[in-house]
């Protein structure tokens, strides 16, 4: 019998992350490449459809076997057109990557919110299978959020809700990439956790990072989780600051919502849920409602970055009504 597939594609603002996959064989192939962060407006579309044909190539899988390409995209989203609001850490605004990618592409295309389609595919696929109430939460380049109620993704009036990043935790706090201050995402963000040890060490604060803050290198969640294995003191305290802060205004969250499940994923937590994860709990204790908190179970996810990939099974599910 044939096989019918979907190419799911996650981007952010390090990575672009591509798979074929149906419910039945799951990932068949998968291919990674770094986000352009200049130009991105002329530049993602064509390495979004060098990704696609890589893992047609890899695979000889028909183009007619491949029944959408769903796409995951940082900031907001209406998944009825394509168009990206704004995706501040990219520089993006009112952009129609639908239409974009239908340039180079006959297969149909979808887009949702990057956090939106991971939370699909823990609800589908993974820790939260079966549950009605359940908050996603993904700590990277910037903080995003995914929502499940009642057992169906919820986006909003206007299809926003979930943007939990942009949440205003401190008076005039750092700008964020939104242009506001203070945001969650400025605040607790590897970018935040980065900018903020960067200042340290350029103040003259002691660190194994001073080196990659001296050659301006970026400084990626393995490069943070090296500092904290070796016990580098400003490391661990900026990590455990930002971990106080996830915790805290999950707890917040949760008081309003009363959920099943609280997910969390993205780079930050992948590498370093040793260090950040009972920090967080911990924080999110000390802030909840009682009552509120103690049916709440925090937890990392296991399928981590390919939850967005099989969220694309989903998401063609529901947009065009078609299984694979």
């Amino acid at each position: 019998m044939k096989q019918d597939y979907v190419i799911s594609i996650d981007f952010g603002g390090t990575k672009i992350l591509s798979a074929i996959i149906n419910s039945s064989e799951g990932i068949v192939a998968r291919v990674k490449k770094a986000t352009m962060t200049t130009d991105t407006k002329k530049n993602l579309p064509l390495l979004i459809t060098q990704s696609i044909n890589e893992l047609i190539m890899q695979t000889s899988i028909p183009e007619s076997s491949i029944k959408a390409v769903c796409i995951g995209a940082p900031g907001s989203v209406d998944p009825r057109t394509g168009i990206i609001g704004l995706a501040p850490n990219l520089g993006l605004k009112h952009y129609n990557l639908k239409d974009e990618m239908q340039k180079y592409t006959n297969i149909p295309v979808l887009v949702e919110n990057d956090v939106n389609l991971a939370a699909l595919g823990i609800h589908g696929f993974g820790e939260a299978k079966g549950l009605s109430n359940v908050l996603v939460v993904f700590v990277g380049t910037g903080i995003g959020g995914g929502l499940i109620l009642n057992g169906k993704i919820y986006r909003g009036a206007s299809f926003i809700a979930g943007e939990i990043g942009h949440i205003h935790i401190m008076d005039n706090g750092p700008i964020c990439g939104c242009g506001k201050k203070g945001c969650f995402e400025a605040v607790a963000s590897r970018t935040a956790i980065v900018r903020d040890l960067s200042k340290s060490i350029r103040l003259g604060k002691a660190s194994r990072l001073a080196k990659l803050v001296k050659t301006k290198t970026r400084i990626k969640s393995k490069s943070l989780l090296d500092a904290l294995i070796a016990g580098d003191s400003l490391t661990v305290k900026q990590v455990a600051k930002a971990s106080e802060t996830i915790g805290k205004t999950l707890a917040g969250v949760n008081n309003l919502l009363n959920l099943d499940m609280i997910i969390l994923g993205g780079g930050v937590i992948e590498a370093m849920k040793k260090y950040t994860m009972p920090t967080i709990k911990q924080s999110f204790k000390d802030f909840s409602f009682r009552d509120s908190a103690k049916t709440t179970k925090i937890i990392a996810t296991k399928i981590a970055d390919e939850s967005a990939l099989w969220g694309g099974i989903e998401l063609a599910r529901e947009f065009l009504d078609i299984e694979v």
